[in-house]
């Protein structure tokens, strides 16, 4: 997903203690889920690169880690699936090679997923380029195998992740403490609700609006979802426009934030359909 005010732009790339501290400062800002997306994809990002995280949280009511998956680029269902699961073989997998390391940064090859199971999720992360994936998480203390907080990182450039341990250690607590107050304040916002409380048109985003949402979550501009779509530029804006009112937000980045909480990228295909003719 990349947007074009992307605040950490203001860090100098050949500077990581910069990027840290601003990443850690930044942190304190987010409270909602769309605010969460932005800052990994701006300033974590610069210390992390990746397309793919997933979040974990414990949650005291079912008594297990809940997921969400944040990813810029399109991935199978199976692999949402098992992504967003928490007693899925895949999560379950990842979980207890953290926990063999000791509770530290740990990069798990995706070959090594040797379960027969695993075959489809393993071909599908294969599929979207991720060769590697980075897990770290934090335990309660004393405890260490009561898990409160999980996340996985996965990037196409593979080897990158290897090096990024120490700075994933470094931002561990950042990352928990905002994704930790980002499940209390949207707990808070949802039992809350009031008339007052802007509402989101979730029934009203068509068919086509969602496949224009998956299309911005991977990153194109207008011209190109024109182009995959067969219709005119003006036309994907216009889209885009009624996007953001229904969806109450300010951006691309947090309508696609907020699309993906509600769950309705899932299973939208984004595979160029054939071809029609140019429409105004």
């Amino acid at each position: 997903m990349t947007t074009n005010d992307n605040p950490a732009a203001t860090s100098s790339p050949n500077d990581p203690v910069e990027a840290i501290v601003r990443a850690a400062e930044s942190a304190l800002t987010v409270r909602r889920r769309y605010q969460f997306f932005v800052w990994t994809q701006s300033y974590l990002s610069r210390l992390i690169p990746h397309q793919l995280v997933v979040c974990g949280s414990y949650d005291r009511t079912s008594r297990e880690l809940v997921f969400d998956v944040f990813n810029s680029v399109s991935l199978e269902p199976a692999l949402m699936d098992a992504l967003g699961d928490a007693r899925s073989l895949l999560m379950q997998h990842w979980q207890a090679c953290w926990l063999e390391a000791r509770g530290k940064p740990a990069v798990i090859a995706t070959a090594d997923l040797a379960f027969t199971s695993l075959g489809i999720v393993r071909d599908a992360l294969l599929a979207a380029q991720f060769q590697h994936v980075l897990v770290h998480g934090m335990s309660r203390p004393q405890r260490p195998q009561e898990i409160e907080s999980f996340f996985v990182f996965a990037a196409q450039d593979d080897g990158a992740l290897a090096p990024l341990a120490g700075r994933l250690e470094l931002m561990i607590p950042h990352i928990h403490g905002a994704w930790q107050r980002v499940q209390v304040v949207e707990r808070d916002v949802v039992g809350a609700s009031t008339p007052q409380q802007p509402t989101v048109r979730v029934g009203g985003v068509t068919q086509r609006e969602r496949e224009i949402l998956s299309w911005l979550r991977e990153g194109k501009s207008n011209q190109q979802i024109a182009d995959e779509l067969g219709i005119s530029a003006l036309t994907v804006k216009n889209h885009v426009q009624k996007i953001l009112r229904k969806l109450n937000a300010a951006n691309r980045a947090q309508a696609v934030a907020q699309a993906m909480s509600l769950q309705l990228l899932e299973r939208v295909s984004t595979q160029p359909a054939a071809r029609p003719r140019l429409v105004p």
